[in-house]
């Protein structure tokens, strides 16, 4: 077993930890309380080849592998998790699903323009009445007579990026009578008649990254950008929500990276009754426990992305390796940021330290992308068979 990184994945794990520190860092602070989209520092990671890590260089990405995509994750997310959470959605649930799905011409117009930066790419799977029983959707895509387009009523809930996506992967249902194999995905153009745009969400973390409903009234989608056949929606949204574990795994890590890291920092330099409090046996437990459960979820992480390379070359799927690595890198994201608090004390509990944000931040990847109790489903159906 070899866990030396090649010298790409090395020269791309470098290029996002420099960035993310020099650019991102100083200002995370401020975007996380303003909660205005970072436009400016993603076009620059687009410039960088950072919002379109796996995509192929001939359709405007950085031609890399899925272990460089978790590493660069874990960078970008140490810094900011907002940030994070906007290259997630264009490289996993955008680019992702069209490159394995998509014509030619869509990788070429859609895939082209999102991985290089020129445009933010989202996914619309979520609705107000179904999250995880995404089969349940409400959202109808009726096929015109002369089969030239699909007129589209829709209207999705908890958007990433929906304030500013000019493109958006959505799922909407063509056979009502056919449950999940009635499903259909499609590619939006958000600049067309019909696509309106709604309330931002008031999120309790990752500010920065813009969330809102989107709705489509009569929309009318031309049949090219239908994404795959008729009837294969579910299974491409339950496809690309694997891959979107990896990122989402890789980002608990980088937030809790960074937690870890500041409490160590504190840890040194606090002191309490004439010492530093990391001479304390209770910090040291704690910072030990941190370092263990860290470790432990950087591992099942880049695990997670190998197996997918893996079935890039050989078949199968990563299913279980991606919900394992995302159950467990966010559960264990929320408890080392629960704990640096802790450390941090009553300045833990201040804004004026970035404690608390990742305390915030990391709420959410026990949610999105699947929550843990999801998760849990998934891997003990793949492991008993039974559903």
């Amino acid at each position: 077993m070899d866990f030396r990184l090649t010298d790409e994945q090395q020269m791309i794990q470098a290029a996002a930890r420099d960035f993310a520190r020099g650019e991102i860092a100083p200002v995370a602070h401020e975007f996380d309380a303003s909660g205005e989209f970072p436009l400016d520092t993603i076009m620059r990671m687009g410039e960088l080849g950072l919002m379109g890590i796996e995509v192929p260089e001939a359709y405007g990405g950085a031609g890399l592998d899925t272990i460089g995509y978790a590493l660069a994750m874990m960078e970008i997310s140490a810094a900011d998790a907002a940030h994070g959470t906007i290259m997630s959605v264009n490289n996993s649930l955008f680019c992702n699903g069209i490159l394995k799905h998509g014509s030619e011409q869509q990788k070429q117009t859609y895939v082209r323009a999102v991985a290089s930066g020129e445009a933010i790419g989202a996914y619309a799977l979520t609705e107000p009445q179904s999250g995880s029983d995404a089969a349940s959707m409400k959202s109808r895509a009726v096929l015109s007579e002369d089969g030239t387009h699909y007129v589209i009523n829709a209207r999705k809930s908890w958007i990433t990026s929906g304030p500013v996506a000019r493109y958006l992967v959505l799922f909407a249902v063509t056979d009502p009578e056919a449950g999940a194999k009635g499903v259909t995905a499609f590619i939006i153009d958000a600049e067309q008649e019909g696509f309106h745009r709604g309330k931002l969400e008031p999120k309790l973390g990752i500010r920065a990254s813009a969330t809102c409903e989107i709705e489509l009234t009569d929309y009318r989608c031309p049949a090219e950008n239908r994404l795959g056949e008729e009837g294969q929606g579910f299974r491409i949204a339950m496809g690309v929500l694997d891959a979107g574990r990896i990122g989402i795994a890789a980002q608990a890590v980088g937030i809790a990276q960074a937690a870890y890291e500041a409490s160590v920092e504190y840890a040194r330099e606090r002191k309490a009754f004439g010492r530093e409090i990391g001479t304390f046996q209770m910090i040291q437990a704690k910072l030990a426990d941190m370092k263990t459960r860290l470790e432990a979820a950087r591992l099942l992480t880049l695990r997670a992305a190998w197996a997918k390379m893996q079935t890039a070359e050989h078949g199968g799927r990563f299913t279980t390796e991606g919900s394992m690595a995302k159950l467990f890198a966010s559960e264990a994201a929320m408890w080392i940021a629960h704990q640096a608090v802790q450390i941090h004390g009553g300045m833990g509990y201040s804004k004026e330290m970035p404690v608390e944000r990742y305390f915030r931040d990391a709420k959410i990847t026990e949610i999105y992308e699947g929550t843990s109790e999801i998760q849990r489903m998934v891997i003990a159906r793949s492991e008993t068979g039974l559903r």
